[in-house]
């Protein structure tokens, strides 16, 4: 049984095969970016990393972290509706949550100065931002997010 020898170059490492690691690394890149913005992916986890997605201004960036109410707004009834209200992250960033109550339960009794754990996905704007989708998806095409409030998910 013969075998062909394949051409090496320096080291013994076969010609071509950092430019084919480069390209494999590019390819992954460019898909990465073209993935729909719903596609799940990592979870940016704390205050730390919200405050960089505020600073990158990040779009849909899937978020966990926790803060305390500071003020709560009447619900968004256009469209799908949302139980609103603005959390005070523990570096003093402040952001909305726009939590849809046709798809998840509301919290119920929330109040100024309480504390909301929350996943899901952040969307820059110059106030702080918005945290949006912490329900389930019902297609599936998302990634699933949540709140939690004295001890119960919302999700």
């Amino acid at each position: 049984m013969s075998t062909v020898a394949e051409p090496r170059g320096r080291g013994g490492m076969r010609r071509g095969g950092p430019a084919i690691v480069g390209l494999l690394v590019l390819l992954l890149a460019v898909v990465g970016r073209l993935l729909p913005s719903g596609a799940p992916g990592p979870v940016e986890d704390g205050t730390d990393a919200l405050r960089s997605a505020y600073e990158a201004k990040a779009h849909e960036l899937q978020v966990r972290g926790e803060g305390r109410v500071v003020r709560v707004l009447a619900d968004d009834r256009d469209g799908s509706r949302h139980q609103r209200f603005v959390l005070r992250t523990g570096d003093g960033l402040t952001v909305l949550v726009a939590h849809n109550i046709d798809l998840a339960p509301r919290i119920p009794r929330l109040a100024q100065g309480d504390h909301v754990r929350f996943h899901g996905a952040y969307v820059w704007n110059d106030q702080g931002g918005v945290i949006h989708w912490t329900h389930h998806d019902p297609a599936g095409r998302h990634a699933g997010g949540w709140l939690e409030h004295e001890g119960v998910r919302y999700e």
